[in-house]
């Protein structure tokens, strides 16, 4: 009897140990790519999380896969010296700028299985967001009661604000298009944050 005691209390001790492990997130395993639309719940109406989303639909990262297509952006393929006749959407030196997560795990990898992540969407900058997006983290509540530790737990989380660095790894001299870069000046056009 005293060995069956025994072993319920390992078999016990080991399910507590998982348990606490899993909660810690010592197991888990890298974010997932959400793609615009979970962002876009919340960040598109002033009343909930802001108009960010309507601030990045209107800038040319938001329509980033249609200047790859076939007659798209012609001149600029054709200043730098590229066919702007030839469908560049499955060019995987395209595609690493041009959509969202192409080339990391759970990113774009073809229109057919993540539409979702075509064009430079708010996780090409901010990161895999299915961590931080947890409504524990991002809600109008927790950010009305503190902003800064709000936005502290979605840094924690994985959440990333980019900065210069972030913008030039597509912004500079690999890209067939690059023109000089000023990121103040950049920053500006594309401001979506309070």
């Amino acid at each position: 009897m005293t060995e069956i005691i025994k072993r319920i209390v390992g078999i016990m001790s080991i399910c507590s140990l998982l348990v606490i492990f899993q909660s810690t997130g010592l197991f888990a395993g890298p974010a997932n790519f959400v793609g615009v639309d979970k962002c876009k719940a919340c960040h598109s109406n002033v009343k909930i999380g802001g108009a960010q989303y309507k601030v990045w639909e209107a800038t040319k990262m938001a329509k980033a896969m249609e200047t790859l297509k076939p007659g798209a952006a012609a001149d600029a393929k054709t200043k730098a010296k590229l066919d702007p006749q030839k469908d560049y959407t499955t060019d995987p030196k395209c595609l690493k700028c041009h959509t969202t997560g192409y080339g990391q795990p759970g990113g774009f990898e073809s229109m057919e299985k993540a539409p979702k992540l075509a064009n430079v969407g708010c996780e090409a900058c901010h990161g895999a967001g299915s961590d931080y997006r947890s409504p524990k983290i991002m809600s109008v509540k927790a950010y009305k009661e503190n902003r800064e530790a709000a936005r502290k737990a979605a840094i924690a989380a994985g959440m990333i604000i980019p900065d210069e660095k972030t913008c030039t790894t597509c912004h500079n001299e690999e890209n067939p298009v690059h023109k000089p870069f000023n990121f103040a000046e950049y920053k500006e056009k594309i401001k979506h944050w309070k």
